[in-house]
């Protein structure tokens, strides 16, 4: 019978063990944070539903003015490509969800620029998962659009110094 022993430095393990979970959340904490996911879990909650409309640029009502409860049509029409179009333009694809359920939650924007008819900020929302949503204007030839904030565009009606005279 052979019998084989081994002398282990408790400090050193306990360092090695140390440095080894520190690692592990860095890379939680590096790969999570980068996530899309990173706003998953306040939107089961107005205030995060709030929070992810503000920063995309918008200002909105602090109660929605709907939430109910929609079923992703499970097969497609026209209507339906279209909206997904833009859904796809801003990394989003209802498909995905083709007859499942989803809430919609529905905000007044109330600094759209321009805007003489209300502006609605709507977000679909399932499994505390943003899967699509939009900013409609509702005034007559008004659109809907993503749901990020367009930047402002430079005021050209002012000089910008530049000129010469």
């Amino acid at each position: 019978m052979m019998v084989m022993t081994a002398k282990v430095d408790l400090k050193k393990t306990a360092l090695i063990l140390g440095a080894a979970v520190m690692l592990i959340l860095a890379l939680i904490a590096l790969l999570g944070g980068n996530s899309t996911q990173e706003t998953a879990a306040p939107l089961s909650s107005n205030d995060g539903r709030v929070k992810f409309l503000t920063d995309l640029g918008w200002e909105v009502a602090a109660t929605p003015a709907e939430s109910t409860q929609v079923r992703i049509p499970a097969e497609t029409t026209e209507v339906f490509d279209r909206y997904n179009t833009l859904q796809k333009s801003q990394g989003y694809d209802l498909s995905k969800f083709a007859g499942k359920n989803a809430m919609r939650y529905v905000y007044k924007v109330t600094n759209f620029p321009g805007a003489t008819d209300p502006v609605y900020a709507t977000i679909l929302v399932c499994k505390n998962e943003i899967i699509g949503g939009d900013i409609t204007d509702t005034s007559p030839g008004g659109k809907i659009q993503p749901l990020k904030k367009p930047a402002a565009k430079p005021d050209t009606t002012q000089p910008t110094g530049t000129e010469s005279r």
